[in-house]
């Protein structure tokens, strides 16, 4: 594959790096912290020193203190701070300030309001006592079926001050498959919103809310949001209801219960597109300084700082977004479209208004922007320093834009991460070089490296993406699997003792990782592999293309069947001679061995609520598996999409009988 950008698209500014807390915590453990190789080779090869450096550098308040960092290494099963008790909650809480806000809770119109680091507090610890009351204790699970507003950070904050666990989905996830993920978890207490706002729409989910309930008997109460002003039919609810401004609004002081450094914080949910969506249970002090190390040195977030990213509650970006308060940092919630119909551009209007400094948001949503001509430089952007995106890879064809409409000193951060860590795994910060196409460096404390078949550390290559080493946010465990099976089975079935995720990726001889897309989805033309990013890549360059999914499909008769799925930008017709562009546009810019073998209009390229395409259930379909065996069409964003493709295969099979 060519690369557009071999040279480094943006190096460090020598002052932005001096006065950055990565250099400020490289000062602290005794390193040169302009020299990032040598600070991440340190990090992987001391486990140990560096992850006791980011706990004192961070000043964790331990109730109890550790008797050692890390107890048992082995993969899986390695235990972190042994000893220690703590809570999530109170990191959370402690470096707020009284008199600023905390939270800004923002919307696609453009209104919005503060919540301050004392009134946070305060709506804490009273819906901390409601619960309390309601029964919830240490080890209790609540959920949440809401958007991303301040109630779904205040909610979880009040969970995890009790040592409870807390869960979260959106209300555009379908009852059937909200009770899917929270039914395991055989909550106490269900919090729950009205409804949401979105391209212009208010979403009315009072029904949902209560079908949700039904189909979790195990609960002894419901908190009801009153988010966009629908009233709540009482008299139907089949659990004990308690409205929300009855549960925020009582005098009580917050008393967080000490934890261990591994007792439960959350369980975020696998995207359930293949079956029963897997509970991923992380722990309170793992995620504490895992999130301390991502935001707070790799972001660069302080107390002077403000982040907007665009996320959704069923999102791991989510639980990223609300630990910004663990830096002291203002966070934004946002509800609605990333883009809606009557103004496109809202997100950036906001992050102008509100003087955002990180401003995070998706590969497809800052292609969107090109190809529909958004401008974001007509807003005053000056304080906006760091541009994360996160969700799939980065092309390199939006480094130039981003330079150009944004600002030519922001630094472009492409993260790689995973919901099974709730963090990234490779990424950039303040101190390293930006390739474009490319992500910077693997994280501190994070041992990535590809591997070849045989279990082999390649460099510019394309292998697995591994880790040789653990991080304190692995998961403890999936929920109800007793023995570990199914936990062991899904990262390290293929090189025992190393975490296999499924991504194909490349090390580059600068450091540098380059993604390629899921490893299960990898195109294998005659032997030779290339991911199906690297064609969604140059595909999606080209104006008269909306969206594209690739798909490398094995059949019976081992032959191998390459299409390119389109979109078409509006008013353009899939042609001939577009065709021909397209198959130009892979055999120059990606490999000439991956010319798909037809090019297929679409309506739409279907994906998973956090925004991934759909590669392996696709192919699965076009390879003749029942819709039912290959995916829930309640994890999907558009499911009448799957009967398109279904038909697509179908229709394949019957010509080739």
């Amino acid at each position: 594959m060519t690369r557009p950008y071999p040279d480094p698209f943006m190096t460090p500014d020598p002052q932005a790096v001096e006065d950055s807390r990565i250099m400020d915590f490289a000062r602290h453990a005794g390193l040169d912290g302009t020299d990032y190789a040598g600070l991440h080779r340190w990090s992987v090869t001391d486990l140990e020193g560096f992850w006791a450096a980011v706990w004192d550098y961070f000043g964790i308040d331990a109730d109890a203190p550790y008797e050692q960092v890390l107890a048992e290494e082995t993969m899986p099963g390695a235990r972190w701070f042994t000893g220690a008790t703590l809570n999530y909650a109170h990191h959370a809480l402690r470096n707020l300030s009284a008199d600023r806000p905390a939270i800004i809770a923002l919307d696609e119109t453009g209104a919005g309001y503060q919540v301050t680091g004392e009134r946070l507090r305060s709506l804490v610890a009273s819906v901390a006592a409601t619960l309390r009351d309601l029964g919830v204790g240490k080890g209790d699970r609540v959920v949440g079926y809401l958007p991303n507003t301040p109630h779904a950070i205040v909610a979880f904050l009040a969970a995890a001050s009790l040592g409870a666990v807390w869960s979260v989905c959106g209300q555009d996830y379908a009852p059937q498959a909200a009770a899917d993920r929270f039914a395991q978890l055989r909550p106490t207490v269900l919090v729950a919103a009205d409804g949401y706002l979105f391209n212009g729409t208010t979403h009315d989910r009072r029904d949902a809310a209560l079908e949700l309930a039904r189909a979790l008997p195990t609960l002894k109460a419901t908190l009801l949001v009153d988010h966009v002003g629908l009233p709540w039919p009482a008299q139907a609810y089949p659990s004990l209801f308690v409205p929300w401004e009855d549960a925020a609004t009582r005098t009580e002081e917050l008393d967080c219960t000490p934890v261990p450094f591994d007792h439960p914080l959350w369980v975020v949910f696998s995207s359930g597109t293949t079956g029963l969506p897997k509970g991923i249970v992380h722990g309170h002090g793992g995620v504490v300084l895992e999130h301390l190390k991502t935001l707070g040195l790799h972001s660069d977030l302080g107390p002077d700082d403000r982040l907007l990213w665009y996320t959704t509650t069923h999102w791991m970006m989510w639980n990223l977004v609300a630990s910004t308060l663990l830096t002291g940092a203002t966070t934004c919630t946002y509800d609605g479209s990333p883009a809606p119909f009557a103004k496109p551009g809202v997100l950036w209007e906001l992050a102008a208004r509100h003087r955002v400094t990180v401003f995070g948001t998706s590969p497809q949503y800052l292609l969107g922007m090109a190809k529909f001509g958004i401008d974001p430089s007509l807003h005053d952007l000056s304080s906006v320093r760091v541009v994360g995106c996160t969700g799939s890879a980065l092309p390199a064809s939006a480094y130039p834009w981003v330079r150009d409409h944004v600002g030519d000193r922001v630094l472009l951060a492409s993260i790689s991460g995973g919901t099974d860590v709730v963090s990234g795994f490779a990424g950039s910060a303040p101190n390293t070089p930006v390739w474009a196409g490319e992500l910077s460096a693997p994280h501190l404390g994070v041992a990535l490296a590809a591997y070849d078949a045989e279990g082999r550390p390649i460099t510019d290559q394309v292998g697995e993406l591994v880790l040789t080493r653990p991080m304190p946010s692995m998961p403890l465990h999936f929920w109800n699997d007793p023995d570990g099976t199914r936990y062991r089975d899904a990262y390290f079935a293929s090189y025992p003792g190393v975490w296999r995720h499924g991504d194909w990726i490349t090390v580059t001889g600068h450091g540098s990782v380059i993604v390629h897309g899921r490893s299960d989805s990898t195109l294998n033309r005659n032997g030779v592999r290339l991911g199906s990013a690297d064609i969604h890549d140059v595909v999606e360059r080209l104006p008269e293309i909306t969206e594209s999914l690739v798909i490398g499909a094995e059949e019976p008769d081992g032959g191998y069947w390459m299409p390119l799925f389109v979109v078409p930008a509006a008013g353009v017709t899939l042609d001939d001679a577009l065709r021909e562009k397209i198959r130009d546009a892979i055999r120059t810019g990606a490999s000439p061995r991956h010319v798909p073998d037809e090019i297929l209009e679409v309506p739409g390229i279907p994906h998973t609520r956090t925004g991934k395409k759909l590669e392996v259930p696709i192919k699965r379909l076009l390879q003749g598996a029942p819709v039912e065996q290959v995916l829930n069409p309640g994890a999907v964003d558009a499911p009448d999409l799957i009967d398109h493709f279904a038909r697509l295969g179908a229709g394949r099979r019957e010509r080739s009988a």
